[in-house]
């Protein structure tokens, strides 16, 4: 794994891709990650500590598809472009937005799903949308939810690469 420009693993606690960990900024403009439960960390000052995700400090230039890239058609992607733009969102909505077929936008959510570009969501943490009905202002329970991925979002970079 290598990390992008100035991210540096701590030796102290060695972080690995399954930790949660915590950017710590330090004088030469080098942030250091640490595991979230580092014990260096309770004497540093809390106002040089940042959230970090893996994702964000990973250097995307290293990532490489797995085989199941090629699988993928233009259709996907316009999907997973939409997911990214557009953040959480359902079949029919996706199909209207984008004039696809709503079976063809189904079908397509069912194979990205099955290969964990995106993920289901749980209707609750659904906010209410407008326009979906007009001039209503409507929560959808009976939809199935989706947003991307890290693969998803990893795969959707690596097509758009120049």
């Amino acid at each position: 794994m290598k990390l992008k420009e100035d991210y540096i693993l701590a030796n102290c606690c060695s972080p690995g891709e399954n930790d949660s960990i915590v950017g710590y900024y330090s004088h030469n403009n080098i942030i250091k990650v640490h595991r979230v439960d580092c014990p260096n960390l309770t004497k540093a000052d809390p106002e040089r500590l940042m959230t970090l995700r893996w994702a964000d400090i990973v250097d995307a230039e290293d990532f490489a598809p797995d085989d199941d890239f090629h699988d993928l058609d233009e259709t996907d992607f316009v999907i997973l472009a939409h997911h990214e733009t557009y953040g959480v969102d359902y079949s029919l909505k996706v199909a209207a937005v984008i004039h696809l077929d709503k079976q063809t936008v189904f079908d397509c959510h069912t194979r990205l799903r099955e290969m964990g570009l995106v993920k289901r969501v749980k209707p609750l943490i659904i906010q209410y949308r407008k326009n979906i009905v007009k001039n209503r202002w409507i929560k959808h329970r009976n939809h199935t939810y989706y947003e991307l991925t890290e693969k998803g979002k990893n795969y959707l970079a690596y097509y758009k690469k120049p």
